[in-house]
């Protein structure tokens, strides 16, 4: 796998901050870089190897004459070096004359960088993403690739990574390289037996044509990133069928919104957080519906798309103020029926919160809840006389359907 080049350093998010511009050699931006050094040193030459991109504010060079500055680029040139950044603004305040002219003859890149960024961040994302990047040439045990996997993957959830490049060098690294015609789906998946978990995936990413890139991290699940064809359009409903199809026993698996492949890192790192989040949740609270995430084998299969009134209301977790905020919102909205529901054997809230979910489909609701359509209609005149309202009634929608899913909420935290 190639190196990484100058062309691709200069793109790192935290070098666009310094400003750069290409002031010459725009025909050597593609040399490989294999370091990212800074020095104040006016004989720096002899101490460098080639490769090099040399970071510098002048400083060694702002009282030198004409004639030391194209000494000065010419042995950087002859030592091989990728390029030169310098700072302008403290040291030097323009980019000298001779410096320019003598990095023109001699086809090297210059570039003036117009904002100030410590050259130690430049340098630390830029020499973490070339170590990765050639990791990629070496041969690595399964488990050494599952562990700098796992890292990329936390690193994505937790926005811990430093730069779009870096994000790349270390997909490329382990060679998961998905191009623009897919989009990516965040996942998180648990179960008794690790081993279980990962051949879901991997049959669901075989079945899907889709590259996957998984790996266990902390906490006991595994995290996944699958990059479907964004010819299958609703791609998230692709992989979550393509799950269901998979069957593996025991395992519980949510999915994240879709991001174009091109997208920031941090679209990469919201799918997998919000899978994680919708793992937590299907793993301790009961589903809306019947049956609507279980399939055959043990295997459950959600998005958080399909629990996303449950994440706005709970986030991370309840807390004693959100606890509290909630049973207000429930006894509000839900007080008669829990009334009801308290001295009679019913199952109101849960027919009120699958009927609403179902678009007030009395035929879709009372498949989901395998009762009649009689006995149905019986349940929601009862729903309408307690609450003194119309169900099917638009205004009433979003309260009572929020209030529904919180009571659910506030009872599986019980």
């Amino acid at each position: 796998m190639a190196a990484l080049t100058l062309r691709e350093i200069l793109s790192f998010d935290v070098l666009g901050a310094a400003a750069p511009e290409i002031l010459c050699g725009e025909n050597g931006l593609d040399r490989p870089v294999r370091w990212v050094h800074s020095s104040e040193i006016y004989e720096i030459g002899p101490l460098l190897s080639g490769g090099e991109l040399l970071l510098t504010t002048g400083l060694g060079l702002a009282g030198a004459d004409a004639g030391a500055r194209r000494h000065y680029v010419r042995e950087l040139a002859e030592r091989g070096v990728a390029g030169i950044a310098v700072e302008l603004g403290r040291s030097l305040m323009e980019m000298p004359y001779e410096l320019l002219d003598e990095s023109r003859r001699r086809g090297l890149p210059l570039v003036a960088l117009r904002a100030v960024v410590p050259f130690i961040r430049i340098a630390e994302a830029a020499n973490t993403a070339i170590v990765t990047q050639s990791l990629a040439d070496r041969p690595h045990p399964a488990a050494d690739r599952d562990g700098r996997a796992g890292a990329l993957l936390q690193a994505l959830a937790e926005g811990t990574a430093l730069s779009q490049s870096e994000v790349l060098a270390r997909a490329r690294a382990l060679d998961f390289r998905p191009d623009r015609t897919r989009r990516l789906v965040g996942a998180a998946a648990t179960g008794a037996d690790p081993l279980a978990v990962l051949a879901v995936l991997d049959r669901a990413a075989e079945v899907l044509d889709a590259p996957l890139l998984r790996a266990p991290v902390p906490g006991g699940a595994v995290a996944a990133l699958f990059a479907v064809p964004a010819k299958d359009g609703d791609v998230v409903r692709t992989a979550l069928q393509a799950l269901r199809d998979a069957v593996g026993e025991g395992v519980t698996v949510a999915l994240g919104p879709a991001a174009p492949v091109d997208a920031a890192w941090s679209r990469w790192g919201e799918s997998l957080r919000e899978a994680r989040t919708t793992l937590a949740l299907a793993l301790t609270v009961p589903a809306p519906e019947p049956d609507c995430c279980a399939v055959a084998g043990g295997v459950q299969v959600t998005s958080s798309r399909a629990l996303a009134l449950e994440r706005q209301l709970v986030g991370e977790g309840l807390t004693p103020a959100s606890r509290d905020r909630l049973a207000h919102l429930v006894n509000r909205a839900l007080g008669p029926l829990l009334e009801w529901e308290g001295a009679h054997a019913s199952d109101l809230v849960r027919t009120l919160e699958v009927h609403l979910r179902n678009g007030c489909s009395p035929t879709r609701t009372a498949v989901l809840l395998h009762v009649g359509r009689q006995s149905l209609y019986q349940r929601l005149e009862r729903i309408e006389s307690l609450l003194g309202l119309p169900v099917a009634d638009p205004e009433c929608h979003g309260e009572l359907l929020l209030a529904c899913c919180a009571h659910r909420l506030l009872r599986a935290g019980e």
